[in-house]
């Protein structure tokens, strides 16, 4: 087990204490919490004067960006200004906990001010609602994520040391020799190879990691960036970052010397020519140390998502239905005015902020007004249009509905596959209190068409039943089968759910919509019904389940804006993580 003063977080501590605001912040996913031992040594190794404030996840607008002081005002009878969360920790560090139940709106507020140099923001994320970056559901905002600096991943190891003291010799040393360090023009060349090694497309990220390298510099007590800089920057910024793994060098291609660069010309010449330009073979020596830097710091399990695709997921959508306004029930997300008379909840507190501003005008109105000799006038006035409600909003119930080709060509090729990645994804869906339907596609003896095998339902038992009773044989009806799909989709629409449709078939129509065989019209009626889903926006996934890519299939997919997979020599486990990844 590593030792508590080994762990990177240790380090993270003192680079966000030196220069926080200079690369955004941090962003912990999986802490478990807010690991307390870490919080104390950072908040020690802080600058004297520097305040540590944790941002809630209810507080409204004029809690984060400052507003009116209700309390305040309410005793002075004029409007009283109070600063918000954001001016409070500037110099210092704000705190976000849950960070992965941040709506979009506080997200982009958030964003901006770390955008903002003046504002001087160090925020601390974390992210308890993913293991790791693949794992889908909620998720931290990626317009937030990527301007937090560093990243780290999983909690503490376990120990029964403390927390180690941080260096307070060395860091009042760091912030006087921070301004001096140097990094080079090779160092910000290295820390780019690396990200474009990674597959990092955002520029921010070199540069991050180039100021991070500085500041650790500064805390060794260095003057300049050397490797061991470059390779904690990569591990703390880049690796965290990565979407794919590097490609392995050629075996053939021999390295051929590189060029010699031309001479200046004299208009361009200064004082600086006279160093040495660098070694290539040095600086692509430095350039691999910091690339295996930072695929050590990359956990097994993302390495094994990386081998097989994305490290990181598409997005969440899918996985969790749409939002949508509720008046009784839901998360809290503000408040309107409105009348609590029609079942709605009161809003007490912007109900008194609301009125807040008007109660010297209206004590003097009602002064001469009020002549209940027996009751003495109000404290606070408030008049129906002060009265606000609490916006609440839930999500739509979410349905994935399996469309499964059970014809022959299918059967031939990976039915068996295919049902076992759906019994994965179905117990997925289980563990997601999700509604699972399901629905087979093809030609039979009496009737070529589509069977609704299973309605919406959160039973895994009887989900798992009617995949295994599938039979497979005869002929694709694929027309069919989206009709189908589509007919319920828009029933579960109406209904207020939000369908997700996961198709699995080769697309290799031979039936047409009215049973007839032949290729040719059965895969123009399977473009036609294709066609009737582009309004509906439904997501659609089209897992193609034949040994290699089909034209067809990729045709009817684009036609009804699904998004094409195909899964050539694929198990299982294979199909269901990659659907997983894309959901």
């Amino acid at each position: 087990m590593t030792p508590p003063a080994e762990h990177p977080a240790w380090r993270a501590a003192d680079l966000l204490a030196l220069d926080g605001a200079g690369f955004g912040g941090l962003l912990w996913r999986g802490a478990g919490g807010v690991p307390e031992a870490w919080l104390a040594r950072l908040q020690r190794a802080l600058p004297a004067g520097a305040v540590l404030r944790r941002l809630p996840l209810h507080a409204d607008d004029d809690r984060l960006l400052g507003g009116l002081d209700l309390a305040a005002t309410l005793a002075a009878g004029r409007p009283v200004q109070q600063a918000g969360l954001l001016a409070q920790a500037a110099g210092g560090v704000l705190l976000l906990p849950m960070a992965e139940r941040l709506p979009p709106r506080r997200a982009a507020q958030l964003a901006a001010a770390l955008d903002d140099a003046a504002a001087r923001l160090t925020l601390v994320a974390f992210d308890d609602g993913l293991g790791m970056p693949a794992d889908g559901g909620e998720a931290v905002p990626a317009s937030l994520a990527e301007r937090l600096g560093l990243q780290l991943q999983g909690p503490l190891p376990q120990g029964r040391g403390a927390a180690p003291e941080p260096p307070d010799a060395d860091l009042a040393a760091a912030r006087l020799r921070w301004p001096r360090v140097q990094a080079g023009d090779e160092a910000l060349a290295v820390l780019v190879q690396a990200a474009m090694a990674l597959g990092i497309g955002s520029l921010r990220a070199p540069l991050m990691a180039l100021r991070v390298a500085r500041a650790a510099a500064a805390l060794a007590g260095r003057d300049a960036v050397d490797e061991p800089d470059l390779a904690l920057a990569a591990q703390l910024v880049l690796a965290p970052r990565a979407t794919r793994l590097p490609a392995p060098p050629a075996e053939d291609d021999a390295p051929s010397e590189a060029p010699p660069p031309p001479p200046p010309a004299e208009s361009e010449a200064d004082e600086d020519d006279d160093r040495p330009p660098p070694d290539p073979a040095e600086v692509e020596a430095l350039q691999e140390q910091v690339l295996q830097a930072a695929l050590a710091a990359i956990p097994p399990g993302l390495l094994a998502l990386l081998a097989v695709g994305s490290a990181r997921g598409q997005g969440a959508g899918g996985k969790a239905g749409a939002w949508q306004s509720s008046p009784r029930r839901g998360r809290p997300v503000g408040s309107r005015r409105g009348d609590p008379r029609t079942g709605a909840r009161l809003h007490l507190i912007d109900t008194l902020r609301a009125a807040a501003p008007w109660q010297a005008v209206r004590r003097r109105e009602a002064a001469g007004g009020f002549d209940d000799a027996q009751r003495p006038p109000p404290r606070v006035h408030v008049t129906r249009g002060d009265l606000r409600i609490v916006r609440l909003r839930e999500r739509r119930e979410t349905t994935t509905v399996f469309v499964v080709d059970a014809s022959g060509s299918a059967a031939l090729h990976r039915l068996a596959e295919a049902k076992g990645a759906v019994e994965l994804l179905l117990a997925e869906c289980y563990v997601r209190r999700d509604r699972v339907a399901l629905i087979a596609f093809r030609g039979r003896p009496q009737a070529a068409g589509a069977e609704l095998l299973l309605p919406p339902t959160r039973s895994l038992v009887r989900a798992k039943r009617s995949l295994a009773e599938l039979p497979g044989g005869g002929g694709t009806p694929l027309a069919a089968g989206l009709d189908a799909a589509r007919v319920l989709a828009e029933d579960l629409q109406r209904r207020g759910g939000t369908p997700v449709v996961v198709l699995l078939s080769d697309g290799r129509a031979n039936l047409a919509r009215d049973g007839s065989p032949g290729r040719a019209r059965a895969h123009e009626d399977a473009l036609a019904s294709a066609r009737a889903w582009a309004p509906l926006g439904v997501q659609v996934l089209w897992l193609d389940t034949a040994p290699q890519p089909q034209p067809p299939a990729q045709e009817v997919a684009r036609a009804m804006g699904a998004r094409y997979l195909p899964l050539p020599h694929a198990d299982a486990q294979q199909v269901a993580a990659l659907v997983t990844r894309a959901r």
